[in-house]
């Protein structure tokens, strides 16, 4: 059998699992900050580096989208419903629209509040004129879409284990890296025996 027919590209892969490594970095970075006082350089830091990876993470998505339309999804062992069919791709549009729509209004934001935009050095312009009021209402937003994000990337997690360990079928497998994969068997995690009964 072709495991490489099973599996996303190797591109893909990587390109989710780092995605997945940013965002566990910008919601750290965001969560700590608050351990420090308000002014400090450590808070100042970590809120630098929220926004920094926040950028990194929308530059990512940008080159994951073509990507993902390109390489096409591999097919899922044995095949799930239809209804789960149209779910994950439904969650799917919905974490690509997360990953781009939060970084934007963080960028947003900092314009509004005429912050500088630093991106490893580099000086990215702002998007929208200084306003105060405005400035307010976009960190609201980017904060309520933030807290909405944990229960997006948590209900994405608990598919794959779904699938992996009670539907039994190669959902989370397809994602694996290529060592984790070669490790394990490249048949559907059922004996074929089980699958056909």
């Amino acid at each position: 059998m072709n495991t490489r027919a099973h599996r996303y590209h190797p591109l893909l892969i990587g390109a989710h699992w780092l995605t997945l490594l940013l965002l566990v970095a910008v919601y750290a970075t965001i969560e700590l900050h608050g351990l420090y006082p308000k002014g400090s350089d450590a808070r100042e830091w970590m809120k630098t580096w929220h926004s920094m990876l926040g950028l990194t993470v929308f530059g990512l998505v940008l080159v994951r989208l073509p990507l993902r339309l390109a390489l096409h999804a591999p097919p899922i062992t044995p095949a799930p419903p239809s209804w789960q069919r149209r779910s994950a791709l439904a969650m799917d549009a919905a974490l690509y629209a997360l990953l781009l729509v939060l970084p934007l209004l963080g960028w947003l934001t900092l314009s509004a509040a005429g912050k500088e935009i630093t991106f490893f050095g580099l000086q990215l312009p702002a998007l929208i004129a200084p306003d105060r009021a405005l400035g307010g209402s976009l960190e609201d937003i980017h904060e309520f879409i933030g807290e909405l994000g944990y229960w997006m990337i948590g209900l994405h997690a608990a598919a794959a284990l779904f699938h992996h360990h009670v539907m039994r079928d190669d959902t989370l497998q397809r994602m694996w890296p290529a060592h984790i994969a070669a490790a394990r068997p490249s048949s559907s995690p059922l004996p074929l025996e089980r699958i056909d009964s």
